[in-house]
């Protein structure tokens, strides 16, 4: 299991939800459940409308990155990640801050997201 930690100006309070582990629901289908007001549109990773930042809580190293192609050409473009920071994902899994929560797997591990 994992918590997933939701954080925004939105809500009136921070919000822990369990996610499971290895489940391949999306960010965006977990905070969905939990009626977690996240912008979306597309859905598909293409449009960019539910770009979050995401922090890992276990201190440890984070799980594999996996960013899609389009979540890398999302977050480029919007500005949020630099051409470095894909490359740290692609070769040594260093997570970017940016997500898109459409694209983005839960792992198991904890994790803070605002929005």
């Amino acid at each position: 299991m994992a918590n997933v930690t939701f954080s925004s100006p939105r809500m009136q309070k921070d919000l822990t939800v369990y996610a499971v582990a290895g489940d391949t629901q999306s960010l965006l289908a977990v905070a969905q459940a939990h009626k977690i007001p996240l912008d979306f549109e597309c859905q598909n990773g293409e449009c960019g409308s539910c770009i979050l930042q995401v922090t890992v809580l276990s201190g440890k190293r984070p799980y594999g990155v996996a960013l899609t192609e389009k979540e890398k050409t999302v977050l480029r473009y919007s500005g949020k990640i630099t051409p470095e920071q894909i490359e740290q994902a692609e070769t040594n899994d260093i997570p970017p801050p940016y997500r898109l929560a459409c694209q983005f797997i839960v792992r198991n591990e904890d994790i803070l997201v605002k929005f």
